[in-house]
């Protein structure tokens, strides 16, 4: 290993008067020496000479054009010269809602430094290989020009840019908007080398060297994703900009001429010559003494790769930063027009403060992988966390794992928990759940608790219509089990989820009634088509998403005001100083009264009775609570949705094949064999795991009374249900 004190670059050669770290002159990094001022009006009195020149030396393959280049050089002075410099394309950082990382996207992945905090070898082996006037001239080094020429005629090409020409490249490139604008900044032609030079001269009028120096070290690009010294020495040899010694720096910039080719994960032969190269180079030019270029000369690069990352596949929370950037494209909060959205998020330099509750999710997490666990199996759970009245989306936890490789058991790329438009799958049947949506209906026209009808195990139901006034079909509908049969009303045939007790109570309300009242909550298809409004409706026979079930049961909790799902508290845009600095507040859409009040009470207080000798019985978690089971025919999938004043959560189960095809019966999940996964059995558990946790530090509120106008709300059901039953 090298030792990590080494000495500073020392100056080119006697006399030399401007090196990185010199300008002394220029304390305020604005100040311009007098010299330097001359110089440049110099360069703009003979303006045509500078076009001239560069037509002639730097573009050696345009040979052929000399009228055109002279033509050229005649309008030099006239070309545009006032190049705009936006901040550089950084990353798009994403916390949680007390500002910890959890995910970092980019489409270019860099970390602006200043040059402060790069090693001093840095610049000296850059202007040592590209630029070793970089500090003498203004923009157009004539002296390179005239050895590049030289140099070119006997053979060896030979570019004549200077740092600055090279930087205005990179920045034209960096700014273009489409592929177009990328390749007219790149193309090798008389005319782009001319508006590169013109618009140098007006850089070196505006800016100082180190400015520049920084400027470019920030912006090139080093290879293998890594944009800017800082993400280069990260990912070559897990370090930062400040810290890299002279044989790092050698290697680094030696990639600037041709990332690919000299790439030292790819090609570390060719990268080591070209590293040596460079220090040839340093020694050359005064920066590097001989004894020191032979203790990083022929040795090992060193190598210590850190993996690429800017993406949310490298993040904490995958799923959930896919969401999110999903989401920010779609907010007219961060930008009105689509393609500003688009441009702030590619440009990055964003930090994203997120609803995510970390504690929360850790929860979430942990309760799913304790009965569903990860790896090497088609069974999956998703859960959300909601925080009705605000709609904020506090956790998302599913089992399988972020990866794309659809042949790998266990990993999927589709975010299980939202709609398919927002990375997530096309649903699932809801089942039960669904039901709390009938009761609101029912409780919405007036019907009270005490509303009973007979309802055996089967029963025929008739004469209902959908919201187009057509008449359905006979539905037969048949209960889970033998003992749900006799009388029930809204109390007892919510604690035991009797389907014909709902098909009755459905065709009482109205079907169409019954689909608007869960339109009003937020349910909607996860695959973005309209609600199915046929019979059996109530038993959750819609596909729709664990955060659309859990936010309709928000709406609830909130007592009947509804709040779009957003996982977004703040976008902070560039930082402190900067001319586009400013903080965007994501507010809430909310609705009140999406559902009366009193319905919403209603609904809450017959939920609650779940937990009370019903299908939810022995999931409680230590405070008022409401919730719902869901099993959807044959157990394709089970869903537990449940909450309290103040969180509401929906767990889903089934197999990520398809739960029609690959029901919950005779599996294995977890080390425990079920005969058949109920709401209750395995979906359940999951929510109370979360929630004993989760809303520990909650208050723990009660629910509103029962409305007095909805009866007893203590109504003896007419009959208990035995133990071990379900609902269908």
């Amino acid at each position: 290993m090298v030792d990590a004190a080494v000495p500073r670059p020392c100056r080119a050669r006697a006399g030399a008067t401007r090196r990185w770290g010199d300008d002394v002159t220029e304390p305020n990094r604005k100040g311009r020496p007098e010299e330097r001022r001359r110089t440049i009006l110099g360069l703009a009195g003979t303006g045509a000479l500078a076009g001239l020149l560069t037509a002639a030396l730097i573009l050696p393959w345009a040979g052929g054009l000399g009228l055109a280049a002279r033509d050229a050089a005649a309008g030099f002075m006239a070309l545009p010269a006032d190049l705009e410099i936006h901040r550089l394309t950084e990353r798009v950082l994403i916390t949680d809602v007390d500002h910890e990382p959890i995910a970092e996207v980019a489409r270019r992945e860099r970390e602006v430094v200043g040059l402060a905090d790069i090693s001093p070898w840095v610049p000296a082996a850059l202007m040592a290989i590209e630029d070793e006037r970089f500090y003498e001239h203004a923009g157009l080094d004539l002296r390179g020009l005239l050895r590049a020429a030289t140099r070119t005629a006997q053979g060896d090409t030979q570019g004549g840019s200077t740092i600055t020409q090279q930087y205005v490249k990179n920045l034209l490139i960096e700014q273009a908007t489409d592929e177009e604008g990328v390749r007219r900044a790149s193309e090798r032609t008389l005319v782009r080398k001319l508006v590169e030079l013109r618009y140098a001269i007006d850089v070196e009028d505006r800016l100082s060297k180190d400015e520049i120096m920084e400027g470019y070290l920030n912006l090139a690009y080093f290879g293998s994703g890594a944009h800017g010294i800082e993400i280069a020495a990260r990912r070559y040899f897990s370090t930062t900009a400040d810290r890299l010694d002279p044989g790092q720096a050698a290697t680094l910039v030696g990639l600037v001429r041709a990332p690919s080719y000299y790439d030292p994960l790819a090609n570390p032969e060719a990268a080591a010559e070209r590293r040596d190269l460079v220090l040839d180079r340093m020694v050359a030019t005064g920066h590097l003494s001989e004894g020191e270029a032979d203790r990083y000369r022929g040795a090992d690069l060193r190598l210590d790769p850190t993996p690429r990352g800017g993406s949310c596949y490298h993040s904490d929370q995958p799923f959930f930063c896919d969401y999110v950037m999903r989401w920010l494209q779609d907010s007219e909060e961060l930008a009105e027009d689509p393609a500003e959205r688009e441009f702030l998020l590619g440009r990055g330099g964003i930090t994203v403060r997120t609803t995510l509750d970390s504690g929360m999710q850790a929860a979430a997490q942990e309760a799913i992988d304790s009965r569903v666990p990860p790896g090497d199996t088609t069974k999956f759970a998703a859960q959300v966390l909601v925080e009705p009245g605000t709609g904020k989306v506090r956790a998302m936890a599913q089992n399988m794992r972020y990866g794309f490789d659809e042949e790998e058991v266990g990993t999927t790329s589709i975010n299980l928990a939202v709609d398919h438009e927002d990375g997530g799958s096309h649903g699932y049947q809801a089942g039960s759940t669904f039901k709390a949506f009938t009761l609101a209906a029912a409780l919405d026209k007036g019907l009270k608790y005490g509303t009973s009808f007979d309802s055996p195990k089967s029963v025929s139901v008739s004469g209902m219509a959908n919201c187009e006034g057509g008449t359905m079909s006979t539905w037969k509908v048949n209960n889970a089990g033998e003992s749900d049969a006799g009388s029930h009303n809204m109390i007892s045939g919510t604690k035991g989820s009797v389907n014909t007790y709902f098909a009755q109570l459905q065709r009482r309300v109205g079907l169409c009634e019954t689909a608007e009242m869960a339109e009003r909550t937020g349910i909607h298809r996860a695959d973005g088509e309209p609600l199915g409004v046929w019979s059996s409706f109530t038993l959750g026979d819609q596909e729709v998403s664990p955060l659309t079930v859990a936010n309709a049961y928000a709406t609830f909790a909130a007592r009947g005001e509804y709040c779009e799902p957003r996982p977004v508290s703040s976008v902070t845009v560039g930082r402190e100083g900067d001319e586009d600095f400013r903080e965007i507040r994501m507010r809430s859409h909310c609705e009140e009264g999406a559902v009366p009040t009193h319905v919403a009470d209603g609904v809450n207080h017959l939920l609650q009775q779940t937990f009370k000798g019903g299908t939810a019985n022995g999931l409680g978690i230590g405070r008022p609570a409401a919730g719902k089971t869901g099993t959807t025919d044959s157990a394709a999938y089970a869903w537990f949705a449940g909450y309290t004043p103040n969180l509401a959560s929906a767990v889903v189960v089934g197999d990520i094949r398809g739960g029609e095809q690959n029901p919950l019966q005779g599996v294995w999940i977890g080390g425990r064999y079920y005969g058949i996964v109920y709401g209750g059995t395995l979906p359940g558990p999951i929510w109370q795991a979360t929630m004993n946790r989760a809303a520990a530090d909650l208050p723990a509120e009660s629910f509103a009374p029962s409305p007095p106008r909805f009866g007893d709300p203590s109504a003896a059901p007419p009959k208990k249900k035995e133990e071990g039953d379900e609902d269908a």
